[in-house]
């Protein structure tokens, strides 16, 4: 897929992604390494917490987001570059085996004031899992180019 400059771009515009199938040992590994909680590292302590088992981080969480919007159908240029996150939500702990997927929609384009050669997009990118309840929704806005002025399309 071509990348897509902010000329590109409109409210309602929708993309999705491939699906990416949660391990347990990845669950632990991030967890041991950035979020060393209970319910993050072992099963058993895991059984006695609010969760009632393990559970990704919220952050491990929003790191396979990243990954399955890198690889998913939103290909803005320059990078999909945050400049920052309006809304950030875990509604469900992500469970070892569950194979989650993103929604994405563009919710407002405008052109940047102050750097005429970019513009900010907002993006709403919801996590869902195999059942397709959402596991993490995002507001959020990105940095996307504008088109060369070289690179006019027919």
């Amino acid at each position: 897929m071509n990348v897509q400059y902010i000329e590109d771009l409109a409210a309602g515009q929708k993309y999705g992604s491939g699906r990416l199938t949660v391990e347990p040992e990845r669950i632990k590994s991030f967890a041991a390494e950035f979020d060393p909680q209970p319910f993050h590292l072992d099963e058993a302590a895991a059984g006695d917490t609010l969760f009632r088992g393990l559970a990704a981080s919220g952050w491990h969480t929003a790191a396979l987001t990243m990954r399955l919007l890198v690889d998913g159908e939103f290909r803005p240029a320059g990078g999909i570059i945050g400049a920052g996150f309006e809304e950030l939500r875990w509604p469900r702990p992500v469970r070892p085996g569950d194979t989650l997927h993103i929604a994405s929609e563009i919710l407002e384009v405008r052109i940047s004031k102050s750097r005429p050669d970019q513009g900010i997009v907002k993006v709403r990118t919801t996590t869902f899992n195999q059942d397709e309840e959402p596991v993490q929704i995002l507001t959020g806005n990105l940095i996307v180019q504008r088109r060369p002025a070289t690179d006019v399309q027919a």
